[in-house]
């Protein structure tokens, strides 16, 4: 019985999937986003350039995003709260509509005593009872909300695979 032909790890699969080298790309963009393609080779034994093809179809499967991760304080949001939203009739339409509010950046179907859970980050307290109350209670099916507003932050991490 002839043996399958071993993937090169220069060579992503082929399917499409991630494989065990496009992991450890990962967790090194992780650590550090600006880390060089170089340094990135040297740590899963790829050349730079098979790393730049490797991050390269990540990002153009939608697999990954390169983002800077911010501090909200820093850009003057301070109040961050969950909402949850319950919903009278069809929740596709409602979570399409919180998500248009600028202040909402999380939005999230859930199965249980609420039917959305929506994160937002606030300038002030008046700007979160504003979009509370001028914002997300006038959209058409929302029956009633429920806000946990954060009181301090203790872990906040995007790690992937979880460890």
């Amino acid at each position: 019985m002839p043996r399958a032909k071993r993937q090169s790890p220069a060579e992503p699969a082929r399917d499409g999937a991630i494989d065990a080298t496009d992991l450890e790309i990962i967790a090194e963009l992780q650590e550090d986003g600006r880390r060089t393609y170089g340094r990135i080779g040297q740590q899963v034994g790829l050349s730079e350039a098979a790393v730049r093809q490797r991050v390269q179809r990540l990002v153009d499967s939608e697999a990954i995003k390169i983002v800077a991760v911010t501090d909200p304080e820093r850009f003057g949001v301070r109040v961050r709260a969950t909402i949850a939203v319950s919903v009278d009739g069809d929740v596709e339409p409602v979570a399409e509509a919180l998500a248009e509010i600028p202040q909402v950046d999380y939005v999230v179907a859930v199965a249980g005593p609420f039917d959305v859970l929506v994160e937002v980050q606030c300038s002030d307290e008046a700007d979160l009872f504003a979009v509370i109350n001028r914002g997300i209670r006038q959209i058409d099916g929302v029956a009633g909300t429920e806000t946990w507003p954060y009181l301090r932050l203790y872990k906040q991490t995007y790690p992937w695979p979880p460890n």
